[in-house]
């Protein structure tokens, strides 16, 4: 027991001699920053340049790889988006809408294709006429009777009377 006692004290004690030779140990720096001049002169130029060749050829490499990966074999490096269900499901709906607009514009095309042959043909047979004859006029305007009124359509154009004033001196 006594030797137990013995070596924690000899333990405790060797620890507190530690921590006292480290409080009093003085700091180099007060600001904790590196200083990179310090040791400039020693540094050997060929070994900066060697490294930097390999990190540069590193660079190189890593990229040339994901390079080919992306454009040989995308499936690797991407996420797999079929996993993703409110993704996919997404996308599904906006693929389902793009295909469903798409019919609806062959549609509207079909549609406009014969109101435009018939344009075509009124604008043809009016140039035609305009060579025969003169072009049609206006509407004669309706009759009013019993019925009720209709409205013309069209703008109309009011114009102001101008009132002439002669002035008398006296």
């Amino acid at each position: 027991m006594t030797f137990k006692l013995s070596a924690l004290l000899l333990v405790l004690a060797a620890m507190t001699v530690l921590a006292a030779a480290q409080k009093r140990r003085p700091t180099t720096k007060t600001n904790n920053e590196w200083n990179y001049r310090d040791g400039a002169e020693r540094v050997s130029m060929r070994g900066v340049a060697n490294l930097t060749q390999v990190l540069d050829d590193w660079r190189f490499d890593i990229l040339t790889q994901m390079k080919g990966l992306l454009q040989n074999d995308h499936q690797s490096l991407l996420p797999d988006y079929s996993r993703i269900n409110p993704l996919s499901e997404a996308l599904d709906d906006l693929y389902k809408e793009f295909n469903a607009l798409k019919e609806r514009l062959g549609d509207l095309t079909e549609k406009f294709t014969a109101i435009e042959s018939f344009i075509d043909e009124v604008k043809a047979s009016r140039a035609s006429n305009s060579g025969a004859g003169p072009a049609p006029g206006p509407a004669p305007a309706p009759v009013p009777g019993p019925g009720p009124v209709q409205r013309q359509g069209g703008r109309r154009v009011i114009r102001k009377k101008t009132t002439t004033s002669t002035s008398t001196s006296t």
